[in-house]
């Protein structure tokens, strides 16, 4: 396997796992009567409102992705809408027309990097939000940096805030960003690449891009 990395506990194809960060659900009771739709804005939120309340399956869904639309199809859930845009406002501003005289509610983590609850509710949506979980960084003890040469994909502004964290960038190291709200967290100094979509399989395979050999000439 190539020294490609990913920053989460997850395995994927192609490449190593280094978790930097880490997900803590919050054990609080989540009531679901009242509301017509559920916004997912990442498939951990997905995940921590099943953990308390499986009756989610019941509404209307609407998935921020391809990635939380697989855990919720995994779940049992069906997808009203999924967004043609992986970016937080604009997902907003897509669903904005379809939530029109409907009751929503967006299942959130402690910190978001987008507005979209503010841009619903601006647009006349009667929004309510509920905190579920967070994302918080891995002990660097636990933690072997890559090697010299890796690749590592930055998947969230947050996997960049834990990854220097606990480490210090080689000059060998090369780095690919899944978005611009992951690309605008990276140090000034340090150059990158952008898959062209926003999912971890498609930033592996610009990871592997850069490790082909130069051609000979």
């Amino acid at each position: 396997m190539s020294d490609i990395f990913v920053l989460s506990e997850k395995v994927f194809a192609g490449a190593k796992n280094l978790p930097v960060i880490r997900f803590d659900n919050y054990d609080k009771e989540v009531t679901l009567s009242g509301y017509d739709a559920i916004l997912f804005s990442s498939k951990n939120g997905v995940l921590a409102l099943d953990s308390v309340n499986g009756c989610w399956k019941a509404k209307e869904i609407y998935s921020i992705g391809s990635g939380t639309s697989q855990t919720i199809r995994e779940l049992g859930g069906e997808i009203t809408y999924e967004a043609k845009s992986s970016y937080g406002d604009d997902f907003a501003e897509e669903i904005l027309p379809l939530l029109n005289g409907k009751k929503a509610l967006f299942v959130r983590p402690k910190v978001v990097t987008s507005h979209l609850g503010e841009i619903l509710r601006k647009g006349g949506i009667d929004l309510d939000e509920e905190i579920l979980y967070e994302t918080k960084c891995h002990d660097c003890s636990r933690l072997t940096p890559p090697p010299e040469g890796a690749v590592i994909i930055f998947s969230s502004p947050s996997t960049i805030d834990c990854f220097f964290r606990c480490f210090t960038w080689q000059p060998s190291y090369r780095a690919v960003v899944i978005g611009e709200k992951t690309a605008s967290r990276m140090p000034k100094e340090i150059g990158f690449q952008m898959s062209k979509r926003q999912t971890i399989p498609a930033c592996i395979e610009t990871a592997q891009t850069l490790l082909k050999p130069e051609p000979k000439r």
